[in-house]
């Protein structure tokens, strides 16, 4: 049994797919299916069912899945405790661009001064695509504010994260204008959503809309008069260059989740991090004690 041959399966087994499996690591489907039916062959045993949505496993396929997550990730412990000059042991951390841009690089910064042998990758994307990816196994975890699938996933970390309304100072508004909504075109993101309910809210639903795909683009736009936008605090506050913006903190926070997928074998990078940010929850608990 080759180490190629079960990690073609457990990706197969993680996209339920035999064809998005062959996106995922860059090969043809009949590749793909050529080393499952070699697998099955050297087995003597059926590890897939085939169906029109998809592959599901077999009991035995089941077995051979929870193995192979663990062999696979022994070998890359392996490979980075006998050579860690070489090779080292990663963790890769989804999040959209505006949950990104706030607390959670503060959150990598400290955790990488305990972990320098572990190299860290973020994967800024839309929520949706970002949940997919955290199910196909192409990332550990993932920071998102919202709902998701709770069936599949389990949340390990929470915090709230304080937002503002951001405005162009007065002198750069016309006042006929009706002010502009400067959105992300993520209609899941939470900070469009925000800001839309604001904008209802205060009866200037009728505004103009303009989405962006990117947080720099949208804070350039507030500076240059184009219109507001809802953000995290911690984006303004670390900034230097937002003299020319006007803001407002808003009652309600955003709640932002740190979840991973149930069931799945975790590495020991992941557990380090889970760690990390559990003895985090527990100093914040404490700290509130003593300060009510």
């Amino acid at each position: 049994m080759e180490s190629q041959d079960l990690r073609i399966f457990k990706c197969v087994a993680e996209t339920k797919s035999l064809s998005k499996a062959a996106e995922v690591l860059g090969y043809v489907q009949p590749h793909i299916s050529q080393r499952i039916k070699k697998l099955e062959e050297e087995l003597d045993t059926k590890l897939l069912t085939r169906t029109n949505r998809g592959v599901t496993l077999t009991d035995e396929g089941e077995a051979l899945f929870n193995y192979a997550q663990r062999i696979l990730l022994l070998m890359e412990e392996a490979k980075a405790e006998v050579n860690p000059n070489k090779f080292r042991t990663s963790l890769i951390i989804g999040a959209s661009q505006t949950v990104s841009a706030s607390k959670v690089p503060a959150l990598f910064s400290s955790f990488l001064k305990e972990h320098r042998d572990i190299e860290v990758k973020i994967k800024t994307d839309r929520k949706q695509v970002l949940q997919e990816m955290l199910s196909y196994g192409e990332i550990d975890g993932l920071f998102l504010s919202g709902t998701y699938n709770g069936a599949q996933f389990e949340r390990v970390y929470h915090y709230a994260e304080k937002v503002v309304l951001i405005s162009p100072t007065s002198e750069d508004i016309e006042e006929k204008t009706p002010p502009m909504l400067l959105i992300n075109s993520d209609v899941n993101c939470i900070y469009r959503n925000r800001l839309v309910a604001f904008s209802k809210e205060h009866h200037t639903h009728k505004a103009n809309m303009m989405e962006f795909d990117s947080l720099e683009a949208i804070l350039q736009g507030v500076r240059d008069g184009l219109g507001m936008s809802v953000v995290p605090a911690s984006v303004v506050n670390s900034r230097g260059d937002m003299k020319r913006i006007e803001y407002e903190e808003l009652a309600e926070d955003v709640q932002i989740d740190f979840i991973v997928k149930k069931g799945k074998q975790r590495s020991q990078s992941l557990k380090k991090f889970i760690r990390f940010l559990e003895s985090l929850e527990i100093l914040s608990c404490l700290i509130t004690k003593k300060n009510p």
